[in-house]
């Protein structure tokens, strides 16, 4: 087992981390404005991803600090596209849980055979995220 490089785990621990919480905001956002016929529906889907947002925030952020990391107060930067239809709010998802994805892959590789704990903890926000893609692009599949 290689050493554990806990300076790059920890910056990326905290991009995560920031990443993570401009989800919170982002999500809240969009589930503002939803309208049509299947507006509740997709209401609370967003609410619930501002909800897991928020957990997985607290959760890189934990780790983070027990690696003795200090965790920022940023969030990402977040673009506003002032494209509130729900075709366009689902792809603007899609394109930020594939930047989540990328994130904890990244981690993956600089944890890999360091740190099983780090390691489960990337494979289960990988297994997550690739599932959050799934489900958004069922959801895109009658926009087409």
């Amino acid at each position: 087992m290689k050493e554990l490089d806990k300076k790059k785990a920890i910056e990326l621990l905290n991009d995560i981390m920031e990443f993570e919480l401009a989800g919170v905001v982002r999500y809240t956002h969009y589930s503002l404005m939803v309208t049509g016929p299947n507006r509740i529906p997709i209401v609370n889907f967003f609410k619930a991803q501002a909800t897991e947002s928020l957990l997985h925030a607290q959760q890189a952020g934990e780790i983070l600090t027990g690696l003795d990391g200090h965790p920022s107060l940023k969030i990402a930067p977040m673009e506003e596209t002032h494209k509130h239809s729900v075709k366009d709010i689902l792809e603007e998802s899609l394109s930020h849980e594939k930047k989540a994805l990328k994130m904890y892959k990244k981690l993956l590789d600089a944890v890999d055979n360091a740190s099983v704990y780090l390691e489960e903890f990337a494979r289960t926000m990988i297994g997550q995220e690739e599932l959050h893609n799934v489900e958004l692009k069922k959801m895109l599949r009658d926009f087409s």
